[in-house]
């Protein structure tokens, strides 16, 4: 039997592989291989695949990223639509969406797929081996822990809340009922420290590593409030030296790099361009497709948030505003129009363009005219006029393109991965964040200024001055600051929903969005709010009537 799961050669299976040169997870599912002698590779190369899904758009990472994403304070959709994305968008959920239903057939496919090569791989038979049997804890655990972020509440409102069901078997009549947040913590911190443990072979992001395992470590610690834990776990990849911070101007252009390429990437869900998103049409229907429209393609109709635009735009030579891209409007000579615009108390936008003239900006409305004036606050300068309610503070800048009147502040994170229009390979794990959750860890143990230490790294990185515990910001606590930095840096690669809520805060979208239409909008949720997490699928609850749904 030992024969039978025995590995081909390391170079011939991990190097010269023209399907991995391709993508590394274009290999045929894992039930097909199990009879193959030595497919154990390839099978665990299955697993991955089911991650990114068959086209590129349809796995179980793009499913994560819409329901982790658009149901934070980072995005504003501009308009409708029927599809299930409006639920998770606008707080409305439903028990038949089916993208979260979706997102729990794939979590279990990886699942069972996972079990059923940790059922057959021989533990200590090789480096090798044991290697590819890590990597498989390793995504058991990272599928489970994101299910339990999805269905179940954060840790801190109780261990005993019910998360989901830990299948550990490939037993097609093992069908459990729904664990508890603690069992699902403990679970998905026992499989990484066994992958932790097994791996010792670093393939590159596109794949499991130590450092990958020891970097999920250092979130589920941070998000089950184990600072310690967290701070050592971050620090362990930080200081494995695999991995380095990108120079500013390559991280301002980080989404157009391969994983491979990228030198702070941990782990990421790999698609490539020689194999990814082939047919005509593919691109519309990507994750970066609904964030811009760029050549003529992508509905660019989800743009960031004014509450994201007034947190970055505090300090404007903030590198990370280069993943941010105003489709700015012309005249009939092709030149931009100079500007003003705000948010007023409907949560609407209202431009209004400007003359320069003798050092003066005015505008005009109704016949009187308004001179924008200007002072200085710290280290930015803020733009005002008065008017009849008084002191307006506006954005000085130019007029823009519209959908619905929202303006198109597009989104470029997700898009442009080796200047193929929305190619993207989801991050799952990069060096950025262990700064981040070391900052964290400090800042709630007390220490300071080791969180500062910590989140100055990357703001020099961006190009934005340092803190010091004596110029926080006015009525910011340390840890408001590492979580806004965390905020800054993390955007649009699916953390905020998750960090807002674990933290006990409440989610603000009072801003500009088609999330404040109807009777019942959201305006701020709350952390005990029962939305936060979403419905068990109801064919689940039909197929398993013991599952008990959420409320």
């Amino acid at each position: 039997m030992k024969k039978l799961y025995r590995l081909l050669p390391l170079v011939a299976l991990f190097i010269t592989s023209c399907e991995l040169e391709r993508n590394p997870y274009d290999q045929i599912a894992v039930d097909d291989l199990l009879s193959d002698p030595g497919s154990i590779q390839t099978a665990t190369v299955g697993n991955y695949a089911l991650l990114k899904g068959n086209d590129g758009y349809d796995g179980w990472v793009d499913d994560l990223h819409r329901i982790s994403e658009y149901a934070g304070d980072n995005v504003s959709l501009s308009g409708g639509t029927t599809d299930a994305l409006f639920n998770l968008y606008n707080y409305q959920a439903i028990p038949t969406n089916y993208r979260v239903a979706r997102f729990w057939s794939n979590s279990y496919k990886i699942a069972v797929g996972t079990n059923k090569m940790i059922e057959l791989i021989p533990e200590g038979a090789s480096e090798e081996e044991d290697q590819l049997l890590g990597e498989n804890y390793y995504l058991r655990a990272l599928v489970y822990f994101q299910m339990g972020n999805v269905f179940g509440k954060p840790y801190n409102q109780g261990g005993s809340n019910l998360s989901v069901p830990l299948k550990l078997t490939s037993a097609t009549d093992d069908r459990p009922d729904r664990n508890t947040v603690e069992e699902v913590y403990n679970q998905v911190i026992s499989d990484l420290l066994k992958a932790e443990a097994l791996m010792n072979i670093n393939r590159g992001a596109s794949y499991a590593s130590k450092e990958a395992a020891q970097a999920l470590l250092s979130r589920v610690y941070l998000y089950k409030g184990d600072n310690i834990l967290a701070q050592e776990y971050a620090d362990k990849v930080i200081n494995s030296g695999e991995y380095s911070l990108l120079g500013t101007s390559t991280f301002k252009t980080m989404n157009t790099l391969r994983p491979d390429d990228n030198a702070e990437a941990i782990f990421a869900v790999t698609l490539s361009s020689e194999s990814d998103l082939l047919a005509d049409g593919d691109d519309w229907w990507t994750i970066g497709s609904l964030y811009a429209s760029i050549d003529g393609i992508g509905w660019g109709e989800m743009y960031a948030s004014s509450s994201y635009l007034n947190l970055i735009n505090q300090h404007p030579s903030d590198a990370r505003k280069a993943f941010i891209s105003p489709q700015l409007l012309e005249d009939e000579n092709g030149d931009e129009i100079p500007s003003i615009y705000w948010v007023n108390s409907s949560y609407t936008y209202e431009f209004r363009s400007i003359t320069e003239a003798n050092g003066n900006i005015t505008f005009s409305e109704d016949g009187t005219t308004y001179t924008v004036e200007s002072e200085v606050d710290g280290d930015n300068t803020k733009y005002y006029f008065v008017g009849g309610n008084g002191k307006q503070y506006v954005n000085l800048g130019y007029d823009m393109e519209k959908r619905n009147g929202y303006p198109k502040f597009y989104i470029l994170k997700a898009s442009l991965q080796e200047d193929d229009v929305h190619m993207w390979s989801p991050m799952v794990s990069r060096l950025a964040e262990m700064y981040l959750n070391k900052a964290e860890a400090y800042a709630k143990q007390g220490a300071d200024q080791m969180a500062l230490d910590a989140i100055n790294i990357l703001r020099v990185r961006a190009e934005v001055p340092e803190y010091t515990l004596a110029n926080l910001p006015a009525g910011k606590t340390v840890l408001d600051v590492v979580l806004d930095e965390r905020r800054l840096e993390l955007a649009y690669e699916g953390h905020r929903r998750y960090d807002v809520y674990r933290n006990g805060d409440t989610m603000n979208r009072r801003y500009p969005g088609t999330h404040l239409n109807g009777t019942n909008a959201y305006l701020e949720i709350e952390a005990s709010n029962p939305r936060i997490i979403e419905y068990i699928p109801e064919q689940q609850i039909i197929l398993q009537p013991s599952l008990i749904q959420n409320d």
